[in-house]
């Protein structure tokens, strides 16, 4: 299937998502640079965090820390799922302003955590952060349609997207990890200087003037959400299309083992009193990974439907956390943390293709909210697991490997159903996922 070498595949996947990057004259190219800015202030963010919250304390302390870390980082959707969300639909701007007030606003946080990086203040600043990015998560989500031209890909589009984020973080690692030994306030100050100019670079997107026909028919051009929720609902069709929901359910899958890798794995090192540059290697290998799977969307839909890659994507992390499991050790988990790192990646650009394609531009704002509300819950609960459940490593990768067993099962068997839903619908039934 993939003909060439893999460093040639890697080489014109990074390539490809540069040559977009550097591309000013296109609307694509101007977001791009924002999401590298933004995932460069983000990388920052973590790293300091890391050095506050993890690192520098005892291991009975840093639990009970990143409990509280990781409650809060759910609260964010709170606001941003049903709040904010419905203000991205609202007017061709919207979207296009929340990427800048979002950056922009997470500058001026950064400043005051610098100040309370031991201060109780600390907590409720990441909250505000918490929900400034996750504003620009869905914000950015439902504006990609906008910004690229008729007929692009956009599992591909999301993918260049992904492996800029990557390529931004492995850049910005060294420098942040050199200014850690300053102190996480410098680290802080540095993200001020990126999230800076992903604002100034929000300022010249363009003003959104088309709408993709790829995720509208006939009159929903200008709906509302009340005015499509109703017609769906009078043919007996749910909100969002079966494909969606399956899909969805099928990601959130993939994001929980994400976070229950990375928290089992970095208290279970603790545990056993590793040295730091393990947990360096965490980071590394999940980053190798993140980037190896969005450079292989483009490629994968080449011969795979966004679905099909999903599939796919399910199937790499059962069988890496199989594998893992028999070969136990620490180096079969950091290679465990690449898998989990590729399958999810891929599996998300498809996901976002697939609610992009298929749901209205009315609807986009609010669905992304609450996609993205979702799986960051999954995500957070699988890491409460990993944190309060300690088992053995073997163990741990074995529920790994029966959860995305479960989950590929459940997807799988949802075709029909996905199918008998598009062929009731007279909306876009040809662009329903699960054909």
């Amino acid at each position: 299937m993939l003909k060439h070498r893999p460093h040639k595949q890697i080489f014109q996947g990074v390539h490809g998502a540069l040559a977009s990057l550097f591309d000013q004259s296109q609307p694509f190219g101007r977001l791009a640079l924002v999401h590298v800015f933004q995932a460069m202030g983000s990388g920052l963010i973590a790293i300091s965090l890391a050095g506050s919250l993890f690192f520098s304390i005892s291991p009975n302390a840093a639990k009970s820390r990143v409990l509280l870390y990781l409650v809060l980082t759910i609260a964010p959707f709170a606001l941003v799922g049903p709040a904010l969300s419905p203000l991205l639909d609202r007017g061709r701007q919207a979207r296009r302003t929340s990427v800048a007030i979002a950056n922009g606003g997470s500058a001026l946080i950064c400043i005051g955590m610098a100040r309370n990086i031991h201060d109780v203040l600390l907590f409720p600043e990441a909250f505000v952060v918490l929900v400034l990015a996750k504003l620009y998560v869905v914000a950015r989500a439902a504006l990609v349609p906008q910004m690229v031209a008729h007929g692009d890909d956009l599992a591909s589009t999301n993918a260049k997207l992904a492996v800029l984020a990557s390529l931004a973080g492995f850049a910005v690692m060294p420098f942040g990890l050199g200014l850690l030994k300053l102190g996480a306030p410098w680290v802080l100050r540095l993200a001020v200087v990126m999230f800076g100019a992903a604002t100034v670079s929000a300022l010249r997107l363009p003003r959104p003037k088309r709408v993709t026909q790829a995720s509208i028919e006939g009159d929903q051009r200008h709906a509302t959400y009340s005015e499509v929720a109703y017609e769906r609902r009078r043919l007996g069709l749910p909100v969002y299309s079966g494909g969606v929901l399956g899909a969805v359910n099928a990601m959130s899958v993939a994001r929980g083992c994400v976070g229950y890798v990375a928290f089992f794995l970095a208290f279970a090192l603790r545990r056993e009193h590793a040295a730091t540059w393990w947990f360096g290697a965490l980071l590394v290998a999940s980053g190798a990974g993140s980037l190896l799977g969005s450079i292989l969307v483009p490629r994968l839909r080449r011969f795979f439907t966004e679905r099909k890659i999903i599939i796919l994507a399910l199937c790499l992390i059962a069988v890496g956390a199989l594998c893992a499991g028999l070969v136990n050790g620490r180096w079969a988990q950091i290679a465990l943390t690449f898998v989990v790192g590729i399958g999810p990646t891929a599996a998300k650009a498809a996901l976002d293709s697939i609610v992009q394609i298929n749901v209205p531009p009315a609807l986009l704002g609010r669905t992304f909210g609450r996609i993205e509300t979702r799986l960051q819950l999954m995500w957070v609960l699988a890491a409460l697991v990993g944190v309060l459940a300690p088992v053995p490593l073997r163990i741990g990768d074995g529920i790994v490997a029966i959860t995305c067993v479960l989950g590929l099962l459940v997807y799988v068997t949802s075709g029909p159903r996905q199918r008998e839903l598009a062929d009731r619908s007279d909306v876009e039934p040809h662009r329903l996922e699960g054909n």
